[in-house]
């Protein structure tokens, strides 16, 4: 594990926090803070750079610079982003939960209240940029040990989305939850925060680098996280995202559709409408896990079955499906594309109405089983 001198210079060879560095002394009132300061230590490249600044948040980050801010300032937040980068500013403060599950109150407060309010000790630190380590009492030995462990015995209570990251955090650094955190992990009742917000949290799960691990984890902490039916660890998935080109289709939507396919179609949607999901997401999913791409597809047998089978699913129930036709709709046949239009058509006497696409349809069928090639034996065959 680095020590805070180490940590404060790999800080520097990131793009965002050579800024911070630049744009702010030990003297500043302002502190790397949270999974920075962890995955820093660690020897990791954080995922983000996060400041927590004691004092007037809004000159903080306009002495950022940045090609946009944005300030949020119920909870004293703000994003400034840059073309490479974003660095994540919070005023110093504690919070108060008036009922379990419910927003916080925020006040502003000092370095330490605010380290007090985190999720687990691991993330319960702060580096001046003077190279000092702040950290609550026992964080530093939970880091050296690979251990998670909430602050207090509400915290789940309070925020019952920290069950989230807390998965997340155990699949991402291999971290184990220790047996009083995990004791009050299984406690905690969700329904008390809004869908909206544990769909969020679910949605950067499926996000993560294993998004397996953190399902698995997610359900071990607390099995009401995710409903019946849900199977983290689906069979067929590393082929089905093997399948994806790279910038195409949404990993994440598959892994959602893989793990929920044993789901009751009409829950499944009630619950992606619960979790805040945007109805195409829902759509892509519902139609990805049921399946309905797979059985014509692995029936298929000419080029032309295979696109009739594929043509118009989503490509994540085309991946999902799996198999040699599947790939071979992926790779190769959904790109094959006729060198006449509907106005070829047009103009030799067809008219206007479905019948063009049909024809149209129907000519690509030939070509791509290899019938006729050319825009003479397309028309040809289109005119059949």
């Amino acid at each position: 594990m680095r020590n805070p001198r180490e940590a404060l210079d790999a800080l520097r060879a990131l793009p965002c926090g050579a800024r911070a560095l630049a744009a702010f002394g030990p003297g500043d009132g302002v502190h790397v803070v949270g999974g920075a300061v962890r995955d820093l230590l660690l020897g990791r490249a954080p995922r983000e750079v996060d400041l927590v600044v004691e004092g007037d948040l809004d000159a903080a980050a306009a002495r950022l610079g940045g090609a946009q801010i944005t300030a949020h300032d119920r909870f004293g937040t703000a994003r400034v982003l840059f073309d490479d980068c974003e660095i994540d500013l919070a005023r110093a403060r504690r919070e108060t939960y008036l009922r379990p599950g419910a927003l916080p109150d925020v006040e502003p407060a000092g370095l330490d209240d605010d380290l007090r309010r985190r999720d687990v000790t691991v993330n319960a630190m702060a580096l001046d940029l003077d190279g000092t380590l702040h950290a609550v009492p026992g964080a530093v030995e939970d880091l050296e040990a690979g251990i998670l462990r909430v602050l207090h015995d509400r915290s789940f209570v309070d925020d019952p989305t920290r069950l989230w990251r807390v998965a997340r955090y155990a699949a991402r650094l291999g971290f184990d939850v220790e047996p009083r955190t995990r004791a009050l992990a299984r406690e905690a009742d969700p329904s008390t925060v809004s869908g909206d917000r544990l769909g969020a949290e679910l949605r950067l799960a499926l996000r993560d680098p294993n998004p397996p691990a953190a399902l698995r984890a997610a359900r071990a902490l607390n099995p009401r996280l995710l409903p019946d039916g849900f199977d983290p660890e689906p069979r067929g998935l590393a082929d089905a995202l093997a399948l994806l080109p790279d910038g195409e289709g949404r990993r994440d939507l598959v892994t959602l559709a893989a793990a929920t396919a044993g789901m009751d179609t009409l829950a499944l949607l009630r619950w992606l409408d619960d979790m805040g999901f945007p109805a195409g997401e829902r759509d892509t999913v519902a139609a990805a896990s049921r399946f309905s791409t797979g059985a014509p597809l692995r029936a298929a047998r000419t080029n032309a079955e295979v696109a009739r089978a594929a043509r118009g699913a989503p490509i994540e129930a085309v991946a999902l499906a799996g198999g040699e036709n599947a790939k071979r709709w992926i790779d190769d046949l959904r790109h094959v594309r006729l060198e006449i239009t509907g106005d070829d058509l047009l103009a030799a006497g067809v008219p206007q109405g479905p019948e063009i696409g049909e024809r149209l349809r129907r000519a690509l069928d030939r070509k791509l089983d290899g019938d006729i090639s050319g825009a003479d034996a397309e028309l040809a065959a289109a005119l059949e």
